[in-house]
């Protein structure tokens, strides 16, 4: 029996369904995980979504053909049936399982196992091939308590507002602002400033009933204000640009993953780094694969050869797929 799922130019392929998953060129059917540019791209005929997502995908896609299913909702593409399982990476997010003649294969796409106040919880979907995610598939990384981390960036803040000084904060416009809003709550009320290019974002993870602390606009705020003490949630293109000159004196801090390796923090320039990541760490790659209980695992996007090596020491038919997905935003 031919492979379920393949790799065409267009990108992942099912032959039994007519479908691909989060192509990189136009097809005529494409089933989309989550909302990322990476993953979610323009010039396709119709697209298969989540409903959770789909505002997402019409922000960012605009005018399109879409085809929006609920968690855990089955439908038919040709000769494969089709359902879409929380992902835990951001609003909306999804893994995708599609069974041919009783056989299972699951995408997950992007995925994370932390807790998250933002978007739905990771299902595992027992299946006999896992095609998995690997963005940090190596035994350094592993992630803190999020809830610590969202502690000591108000702390950070306040530290700041000590010295005089605004706290700029980078991370990405979708997902990761959200969950860095939602987690801050618990350690403060204190309104957090946004760039104008988090706005959207956010309006979006509101109208779907995310709770997230206050927030303004930088657009919004009397000319000359003085920004010592707040929290600014900015994207990464903001770092360098003229944007910043509006700030006097400020210390610039970097939310993600890659901040777990100090020497990306020390490229980046930036005064701090907060550990906080949509994507998996290495133990949960580990325990997620293993609570598949796939007897065949592809592993793609990312570090990919460390964990295939710790698969097939474990017994597991383990292999490598070259894709096109990178950052996320």
């Amino acid at each position: 029996m031919e492979d379920i799922v393949q790799l065409r130019p267009e990108g992942l392929y099912c032959p039994a369904g007519d479908f691909h998953i989060d192509p990189w060129r136009p097809v005529a059917r494409a089933v989309i995980t989550h909302g990322h540019g990476d993953h979610a791209r323009v010039g396709m005929g119709e697209y298969y979504t989540t409903r959770a997502g789909l505002p997402i995908l019409q922000w960012r896609l605009q005018d399109q053909v879409f085809h929006p299913y609920e968690y855990g909702e089955a439908f038919r593409l040709g000769h494969a049936q089709v359902s879409l399982h929380p992902a835990g990476h951001v609003l909306g997010s999804a893994q995708v399982r599609i069974e041919v003649n009783g056989v299972t294969w699951v995408i997950s796409g992007d995925y994370k196992r932390q807790p998250d106040p933002t978007c739905a919880s990771f299902e595992v979907v027992p299946c006999d091939t896992f095609i998995t995610e690997s963005t940090f598939g190596l035994p350094i990384y592993r992630w803190p308590d999020t809830a610590l981390v969202a502690r000591d960036i108000v702390q950070w803040r306040d530290h700041c507002a000590a010295r005089g000084q605004t706290a700029i904060l980078f991370c990405y416009a979708l997902g990761k602002a959200q969950r860095v809003l939602a987690e801050i709550m618990a350690h403060t009320d204190r309104p957090v400033l946004l760039h104008g290019a988090m706005a959207a974002g956010v309006d979006i993870y509101r109208r779907a009933g995310i709770p997230m602390i206050p927030t303004r606009l930088i657009s919004e705020m009397p000319a000359g204000s003085d920004y010592a003490g707040e929290l600014v949630v900015a994207p990464p293109s903001a770092a360098g640009s003229p944007w910043l000159r509006r700030f006097r004196n400020a210390q610039q801090g970097f939310a993600s993953g890659w901040m777990h390796v100090r020497g990306n923090r020390r490229r980046r320039n930036m005064d701090r780094g907060f550990v906080i990541s949509d994507h998996a760490d290495w133990p949960d790659l580990m325990s997620t694969i293993s609570a598949t209980g796939a007897s065949r695992v592809i592993v793609t996007h990312g570090d990919t050869h460390a964990l295939v090596r710790a698969l097939k020491e474990d017994g597991i038919a383990a292999e490598t797929l070259t894709t096109q997905f990178g950052e996320d935003d």
